[in-house]
C-alpha cells in the first residue's frame, strides 16, 4: 500500500517529477513529461504497477522501515533521507538534474555516515501506468528495460540481478562510501543515453536550486515557507514551453475512497495564471515572460474558443479515460487521466489571465503587443458572454449556473482592460467598456447578493456560498469596508469552517436536495486555497492578529518538507487531493506578503 499522502517528497527537473515516500520508495514518475505514462504508478495500485525502493536491507527480508529523518538539501529540491539502524547510519540523496540535451534522469547516491549497513535496491518498472512489464536485459554492462516507445536505462557501479520480474542490487556502505543508482529515459528507437556522472550532476543541481532562489525579493518573517513553495512552482513549471501544471500527479481522491479523482498534470490558465502573479511579485519575472508567450501559442488566433486548461506544450485534446487496472490510492477509483473539464466554459478564466497579464504590464514585464491583442480580443468575446451561466471556478458537472464569482471575474477581465486602453498602451472602445464594467457590477450587486443575510451567494437565486466569494475584496470589486464584504466574511465562517476553522469551496449538498450540488458523489475536504483566501481578507477587514493565527495554522497542515496537497481531511487528519498542488503553494505565498506588509506576524 502506498503512504498517507504528506509522507512524499517531491524531486523533479521542470520537465517531470517523482514522488518518494518516506520509505525511500519512488511512488510515482512519468517519463519523460508531466502528462507521460507513469513508469512506476504504485501510488494508485500496488506494488506490481511499479516503485523503485532503496534502503537499509531488513534482516528478515522485509520491506526498509521509514527513514528516521529527511529534509531537503538547503533551498533546493534535492532530498536527503537518512536511516539509523542497527549497523549504523545511512543517507540516500535522490534528485533529478534539470535538464538540458541529456535525458530525464533520476540519481540516488547512497552514502554511509557510521558503521556498516547492508543497503538493498528493488526496482520495479511498469510502463503505460503499471499496464506493460518490459523487456529487462544488459547491454554493455548496462541494464536496459524496453517496451514500446519507451526505454529506461540503470546505471551503477553496483551488481544487479533480476529475480520476480524487479531488478536488484545488494550492497554494503561503510562511512564515506558513495554508491550512485541511476535511471535514465530514452526514446526506444534511439541510442543509448551517456553514461551518467552522479556526483557532477549533483554539483550542478545544488547551483541551479541555490541561484535561483537568490532571485526571491522576500525577506520577510515567512521565508522558508514563502521559498519552499516558490521551489514547488517552479518545480511545476515545464521548461521547454513556460506551461506550468497545477499539480504531477493524478487521481489522487478529494475523499479517500471517493470518485473526485482527477487528472491535474496540465495547465488549467486560472492556476497557472494565479500561479504567475505570485511569482511576479516575488521577483521571478523570466517565468511569467516565458508563461505569457506559452499562452500567446496556446490561445493563438482563437480566442473565441478559449479552453479552461491546455496540455503543458498548449495542447488542446485532453480526452478523459479511466484505468480500471489500477484499483486507485486506498481503492478510491476511478483513476483517470486526462480530463473532460476542459471543454467546460468558465467565464472567471478571462479574468484571471486578464489579471495576470495586467501585473505583468505594471511590474515592468517588457510590452507585448500581440499580449495586449488578446487581451482587447477577450474582451470583445466576453461582451457577448459574460451574461451567460456556466461551470464555474470548480468545474461543477451539473447544470451550468450564474456564478458570482464568475460574474466578479468577468468584472475584473473589463475593468484592467479599461485600465490598459486609459494608459494608452492600446485603442479600445473605452466609455463603452466603461459602461460594460458598471453594467456586470449592478448586475451582481442586485442578483447574487442576498440582502436578508447580508452575504452574497454562490449564484444568482441560490441560498449556498461559495468560498470564491472570498476574493471579491482582493480583486478590488468592492472596498474590505464594505458591510456586503464584511457579512460575506463571517457567514463563510460560519456556514463553511470546519471544526479547525479550515473552509470548504461549497456545501456539496443541500436540505431537501436529493441530488448533489455539484453533479458528483461524495464529500470532500476543506480546501487549502480557499482557507488563505479567509485569511487574506480577515487581514484586509482589520481582524490580523485572526488572520496570522489561522495562515499559522495551515502552515502547521505542511508536510515536514514544506509541501500541501489541495486539501486538508478534518476528519481523517491528513491532506488529500493531487499532490503538491500549485493552487495550494500560490495563496500561501499571497498570505505571507499580505501578512507581512501589514506587520502581522509572530516572533
Amino acid at each position: 500500500m502506498a503512504g498517507r499522502i504528506e509522507d512524499y517528497a517531491l524531486i523533479g527537473d521542470m520537465q517531470t517529477a517523482a514522488l518518494v515516500g518516506r520509505d525511500g520508495s519512488v511512488d510515482w514518475m512519468c517519463l519523460p513529461r508531466f502528462d507521460s505514462h507513469a513508469v512506476f504508478a504504485g501510488l494508485l495500485g500496488t506494488e506490481e504497477h511499479g516503485f523503485w525502493r532503496l534502503g537499509p536491507a531488513h534482516a528478515t527480508g522485509g520491506e526498509p522501515p521509514p527513514a528516521d529523518r529527511r529534509r531537503y538539501r538547503g533551498d533546493s529540491l534535492v532530498l536527503e533521507s537518512e536511516w539509523d539502524t542497527p549497523r549504523g547510519t545511512v543517507r540516500v540523496i535522490d534528485f533529478m538534474p534539470p535538464r538540458e540535451d541529456h535525458a530525464p534522469q533520476l540519481v540516488r547516491i547512497v552514502e554511509g555516515v557510521s558503521g556498516r549497513v547492508p543497503m538493498r535496491s528493488a526496482l520495479r518498472m511498469r510502463f503505460s501506468y503499471g499496464w506493460v512489464v518490459p523487456w529487462v536485459h544488459k547491454i554493455d554492462g548496462r541494464t536496459v528495460a524496453v517496451a514500446g516507445p519507451d526505454s529506461v536505462w540503470v546505471d551503477t557501479e553496483a551488481d544487479t540481478y533480476g529475480k520476480d520480474l524487479t531488478t536488484y542490487s545488494d550492497f554494503t556502505v561503510g562511512p564515506g562510501d558513495r554508491v550512485a543508482i541511476t535511471i535514465s529515459w530514452q526514446a526506444s528507437h534511439k541510442d543509448p543515453p551517456p553514461l551518467p556522472d552522479p556526483e557532477v550532476a549533483l554539483t550542478a543541481t545544488e547551483s541551479f536550486w541555490s541561484e535561483w532562489v537568490e532571485h526571491c525579493t522576500y525577506h520577510g518573517p515567512y521565508r522558508e515557507a514563502v521559498i519552499r513553495s516558490l521551489i514547488t512552482l517552479k518545480a511545476l513549471t515545464y521548461a521547454p514551453t513556460g506551461g506550468i501544471v497545477a499539480a504531477p500527479t493524478t487521481s489522487l481522491p478529494e475523499c479517500v475512497g471517493g470518485m473526485r479523482n482527477w487528472d491535474y498534470r496540465f495547465t488549467w490558465l486560472r492556476d497557472a495564471a494565479i500561479t504567475l502573479s505570485s511569482l511576479l511579485r516575488t521577483g521571478y519575472h523570466e517565468e511569467a515572460r516565458a508563461w505569457r508567450e506559452w499562452l500567446l501559442r496556446a490561445v493563438a488566433g482563437d480566442p473565441e474558443n478559449l479552453q479552461i486548461m491546455y496540455g503543458i506544450a498548449g495542447e488542446r485534446e485532453l480526452g478523459e479515460a479511466e484505468l480500471d487496472w489500477l484499483p486507485g490510492y486506498e481503492n478510491s477509483s476511478p483513476v483517470r487521466i486526462g480530463n473532460g473539464a476542459a471543454g467546460q466554459l468558465q467565464l472567471d478564466v478571462y479574468g484571471e489571465v486578464t489579471e495576470a497579464l495586467h501585473l505583468a504590464h505594471m511590474t515592468g514585464l517588457a510590452r507585448n503587443d500581440y499580449a495586449s491583442l488578446l487581451q482587447i480580443k477577450l474582451i470583445g468575446y466576453l461582451e457577448d458572454h459574460w451574461d451567460e451561466p456556466d461551470e464555474g471556478i470548480w468545474e461543477v458537472r451539473g447544470p451550468r449556473r450564474h456564478f458570482v464569482h464568475s460574474k466578479v471575474m468577468a468584472w475584473v477581465a473589463v475593468d484592467r482592460t479599461v485600465k490598459l486602453i486609459e494608459s494608452g498602451e492600446v485603442d479600445g472602445p473605452l466609455d463603452r467598456w466603461r459602461d460594460l464594467r458598471d453594467e456586470i457590477h449592478r448586475d451582481v450587486c442586485e442578483k447574487g447578493y442576498d440582502k436578508e443575510r447580508n452575504t452574497f451567494t454562490q449564484s444568482y437565486g441560490s441560498k449556498e456560498l461559495d468560498a470564491s466569494l472570498l476574493l471579491i475584496p482582493q480583486m478590488g470589486f468592492l472596498p474590505p469596508d464594505d458591510k456586503r464584504v464584511i457579512g460575506t466574511v463571517e457567514a463563510i465562517q460560519r456556514e463553511l469552517s470546519t471544526e479547525d476553522g479550515f473552509v470548504l469551496r461549497y456545501p456539496t449538498s443541500s436540505e431537501g436536495v436529493d441530488e448533489s450540488l455539484d453533479g458528483l458523489e461524495g464529500e470532500e475536504g476543506a480546501f487549502l486555497a480557499c482557507s488563505f483566501w479567509l485569511a487574506d481578507d480577515l487581514a484586509m477587514i482589520g481582524r490580523v492578529e485572526e488572520a496570522r493565527k489561522l495562515f499559522e495554522k495551515l502552515l502547521a497542515l505542511r508536510n515536514d518538507l514544506g509541501l500541501l496537497a489541495e486539501e486538508w481531511d478534518p476528519r481523517l487528519k491528513r491532506q488529500v487531493g493531487n499532490f503538491p498542488q500549485a493552487f495550494s503553494h500560490v495563496p500561501l505565498i499571497d498570505t505571507a506578503l499580505r501578512l507581512t506588509a501589514s506587520g502581522a506576524y509572530g516572533g
